[in-house]
């Protein structure tokens, strides 16, 4: 089946004659059974919309992504609401700074622009374990999505803080949310709980009241329109261009038998996962389907969702990026976690500027409506900042790194060091000590150590690296009482389907000898708050285990030249790690897997007058020569361009 629930090019067409309601409510957006269309205010109504995901956005960007999106001709966008993105910790809410999603959403009302809400509590998109909290699997037996009490109760507490703040931003109440999501194509989830819609249809009417349009989004099949609808949830579609429309909307029909026609999600676009291709498609193929939906006009009423492809991709009208350790994964015969980058050859790219592909679409809406006065704001600024190099003067002498590091030493006098191997700085990531529990890593990295008393083990050397779906075994040989660590790294957890349980950590034994280990010091690391206070930079050089490779940190400043724009940085040579810059996760590099090269360096993390700050955690082990490449462009070392559009 297509991907459910990913944002993308939405375009919601709802049309028809010209129908006449006795006293309309003053705002009102409503469904007109006689007439098979939407109604705004009593009158019949059509938007055209595009997604945009707030939490991959810096906040000093969205007004230039939303202005974009208001110039390109449309009238709304659509927003997803991730639940694990607010509450890290139950009852531990956070709205502040990027999270703040009221003040995302009253920068849409100010710049003119109608919301459809996607609330969840599941939203899918791609994101880590499809916006549920990874503490609900601390109750291992919950089944997450269902009448379950212990899912039920946290999802009643989370909406109780969250839909009191959309209640007074409903169209109906002043506001500009026109519509809201409930839950995210549930048929197409195994549980196929009608208790669990009921309650959800409960929780919203009671909290954001009986005016507000509610709806569930589905695909054509038989079976999840059976499982995914609701009576008094309006019950929408989705299908690719591979469909047959009458036959689509039949399918509709069959649980909807009056109202508007709506194609929740037209999808005709491509996703990158790590290892795979940057897919792109065409800007013609794009405006000439719009052009065909739009040519409907008023016998067909539908929201158009551009995304798809053979891997259930997505595109996006504008993606932004999966900074820190919020990218998700899919699982399709085996584990394909999402890259960094969430740009989807999107109208907007992942920078947030306009490309081919916008101007073609724009160029089909000015025929079908007017567009805003004004020109399109233009790309933002990039810069090439450079070469910024590293080394390590905690393991050996200056100039160890070898003649490349010195020459660009010599063009560069404010450098980097690397403070410590990441095992001589636990005291550090885990100040208040190690745990002996099973509990999981909710996000990021997490140690574990084992005293091999009797055990034939000799592990004072990295040892090499286990992967999900791939390599699941090692050879090691050892002394009794050797220390064995392990460094769990969490890529993503699943995101759609009945594998989004996605439990983190060491879930079974872990074997010597087919003789299991246990007595584990678990120590949960707390990377972004070390870094996020100054630290490594900020701290005195400590001594450090010599040359043993495998995890390290590296840190490194630069200057920017009277300019804080925005830039990409490039990793020659590097394996695979994280990467912050004055604090900021700017989210995973893996240039070894490809096909992403490149991280993109949003310049309102940079600073102007004073050093930036690096800080690199290299996983699999750092180059010789330990340079970073600012350039003012992103890279990707395969391709693969698109000629059809194809959907699962």
């Amino acid at each position: 089946p297509a991907r459910m629930g990913l944002p993308a090019l939405a375009l919601l067409l709802a049309a028809g004659l010209l129908h006449t309601q006795a006293s309309p409510p003053a705002c009102s957006f409503q469904l007109d059974y006689e007439e098979d269309c939407f109604l705004k205010d009593g009158v019949p109504f059509r938007y055209i919309s595009g997604s945009i995901h707030y939490t991959r956005v810096p906040r000093p960007a969205w007004r230039d992504r939303l202005l974009k999106m208001y110039m390109s001709g449309l009238s709304a966008v659509q927003v997803y609401i991730p639940w694990n993105y607010h509450e890290p910790l139950p009852g531990v809410y956070d709205f502040a700074g990027d999270r703040d999603v009221e003040a995302f959403l009253d920068l849409t009302a100010e710049l003119g622009l109608l919301v459809i809400l996607r609330p969840g509590p599941y939203i899918c998109a791609e994101w880590e374990m499809g916006g549920l909290p990874a503490w609900l699997l601390w109750k291992p037996d919950i089944v997450l999505r269902s009448s379950d009490p212990a899912y039920l109760a946290a999802v009643d507490s989370w909406l109780h803080v969250l839909l009191p703040k959309i209640k007074p931003r409903l169209y109906q109440n002043g506001g500009n949310i026109i519509s809201v999501q409930v839950e995210n194509e549930y048929g197409s989830y195994y549980a196929c709980d009608y208790g669990y819609l009921r309650h959800l249809l409960g929780s919203f009417r009671a909290l954001l009241g009986g005016e507000v349009l509610l709806f569930t989004t589905d695909s054509t099949q038989a079976e999840e329109l059976r499982c995914g609808t609701l009576q008094g949830l309006y019950a929408t579609v989705d299908f690719g261009p591979g469909s047959n429309v009458t036959e689509a909307f039949g399918a509709q029909r069959r649980v909807e038998p009056k109202g508007p026609l709506v194609n929740s999600e037209y999808y005709t676009g491509w996703l990158d996962y790590w290892g795979g291709a940057h897919t792109s498609t065409s800007s013609a193929q794009v405006a000439q389907q719009l052009k065909n939906m739009l040519q409907l006009g008023a016998s067909v009423n539908m929201q158009v969702d551009i995304w798809g492809g053979t891997a259930r991709g997505q595109y996006m009208f504008h993606g932004g990026t999966n900074f820190a350790y919020w990218s998700g994964a899919d699982f399709k015969d085996q584990y394909k976690p999402v890259t960094t980058s969430y740009d989807y050859d999107a109208p907007l790219s992942e920078a947030g500027d306009p490309t081919e592909k916008l101007f073609a679409i724009r160029t089909v809406i000015s025929k079908f409506q007017p567009l805003p006065v004004g020109p399109m704001p233009p790309a933002s600024p990039k810069y090439a900042y450079g070469w910024v190099a590293l080394r390590k003067v905690s393991a050996c002498p200056e100039g160890c790194a070898g003649p490349a590091w010195h020459r660009l030493a010599a063009q560069r006098p404010s450098l980097s060091l690397q403070y410590a191997n990441l095992l001589d700085v636990l005291d550090v990531l885990c100040p208040s000590g190690p745990i002996q529990s099973q509990l999981l890593a909710v996000t990021g990295a997490v140690g574990f150590r084992h005293r091999a008393a009797e055990l034939t083990l000799w592990l004072q050397e990295y040892q090499g690296t286990l992967e999900r779906d791939r390599q699941t075994a090692l050879q090691v040989t050892g002394r009794a009482g050797d220390t064995l660590d392990v460094l769990l790294e969490n890529m993503g957890r699943i995101s759609f389907g009945a594998n989004i349980s996605d439990f983190k950590g060491l879930l079974g034994n872990l074997s010597l000898d087919s003789s299991p280990l246990s007595n584990w010091l678990i120590y949960p690391l707390a990377i972004d708050t070390a870094v996020q206070q100054g630290w490594p930079h900020t701290a005195l050089p400590r001594s450090s285990s010599g040359g043993r490779a495998g995890p390290a940190f590296y840190t490194g400043t630069f200057e920017a030249p009277g300019i804080a724009w925005d830039t990409f940085v490039k990793f020659p040579g590097w394996g695979k790690g994280q990467l912050w810059i004055n604090g900021f996760n700017l989210g995973r590099y893996w240039p070894r897997r490809g096909p992403q090269q490149t991280l993109f360096v949003p310049g309102s993390v940079l600073h102007v007058g004073h050093p930036n700050n690096i800080t690199v955690l290299e996983l699999e082990g750092a180059p010789s020569a330990p340079l970073l490449h600012f350039l003012d462009h992103p890279l990707f070392n395969r391709t693969l361009k698109s000629s059809t559009m194809a959907t699962e």
